[in-house]
């Protein structure tokens, strides 16, 4: 706590042998975080440039690409800055910043993965009626929803956890998560509750609705010809793969990092880095090999 400027600063505890291998990992997580910026960018402005591209499914495609970008930028250059410093600390208002655009974005992901299924469904299910159903207007509002929802949502948690007395300022991280709340002196029921709530309203229902579509297209598909077939499974393969990837991480996040537990610090760096460093790139190879 800084008493003459009134800040509280989060110290970061979550880093292994920073001291001996402070540029190492700076520098690989340097590289990853530039190849992210590059190679996303490159697709999307890709998309951008031709016009023949300006179809609803590469348009959210390029939204996906963009949203992992951003998500990245909420981490990297903290990190790496961490990296170099010889105290890994965090003002309490710029953590909960990070706090709300880590879950923002992350939430962004499950909401554009599923207007991306209702758009394989109705291309592939409904094909004449495609046109009118995902026009421009359409998609422009499932892309409006799918970052003005989740960043509107994660406003309470953040607002109520401003003000909360904390009585611990070591966090177990290396970012800003949820392992924030094990800092507070009493965990408030309520931003509990409504972290249940969000959990199932944009969490939970997009994954049983990506996950329903995606069998009834199969389902349809498999009466089809063989072509029809084909071209469902490549267009549907990769985004399942990416909700399984992205699910499995949002799993370690709310079991692990918002319990308190003797979990291994070695093994919580190693989950948590691959959260940051494999979870942009899987987006990435599965969108960018369309």
């Amino acid at each position: 706590m800084d008493e003459e400027l009134n800040v509280t600063y989060i110290t970061l505890g979550g880093f292994v042998e920073l001291d001996n291998y402070r540029y190492v990992y700076f520098l690989i997580m340097f590289t990853v975080y530039i190849l992210i910026i590059c190679s996303n960018f490159t697709i999307v402005c890709l998309i951008w440039i031709h016009k023949n591209l300006h179809e609803p499914m590469y348009v959210f495609i390029a939204a996906l690409l963009l949203n992992c970008v951003l998500y990245s930028t909420a981490i990297y250059p903290k990190m790496l800055i961490d990296f170099l410093s010889e105290k890994q600390i965090i003002s309490y208002s710029a953590c909960l910043f990070q706090f709300h655009i880590f879950y923002s974005l992350g939430i962004s992901e499950f909401l554009l993965l599923s207007a991306m299924a209702y758009d394989r469904y109705v291309s592939i299910c409904k094909p004449l009626q495609y046109p009118n159903i995902m026009g421009k207007t359409t998609v422009s509002i499932f892309l409006v929803l799918a970052w003005l929802v989740p960043a509107c949502q994660m406003v309470v948690p953040v607002v109520l956890s401003a003000d909360t007395k904390l009585c611990n300022f070591n966090l177990k991280g290396i970012f800003c998560n949820n392992a924030m709340y094990s800092l507070q002196c009493v965990r408030s029921r309520l931003v509990t509750i409504y972290g249940v709530v969000i959990l199932f309203n944009v969490i939970i229902l997009p994954m049983l609705f990506i996950f329903f579509t995606y069998i009834k297209i199969f389902i349809i598909t498999y009466r089809s010809c063989k072509e029809v077939r084909k071209k469902a499974a490549e267009t549907c393969l990769p985004h399942l793969l990416i909700l399984i990837s992205i699910s499995c991480f949002s799993a370690y996040d709310v079991i692990i990092a918002r319990i308190e537990s003797n979990f291994p610090k070695v093994a919580s760096l190693i989950m948590t880095l691959q959260i940051v460093f494999y979870h942009p790139l899987i987006i990435h190879s599965y969108m960018g090999s369309k």
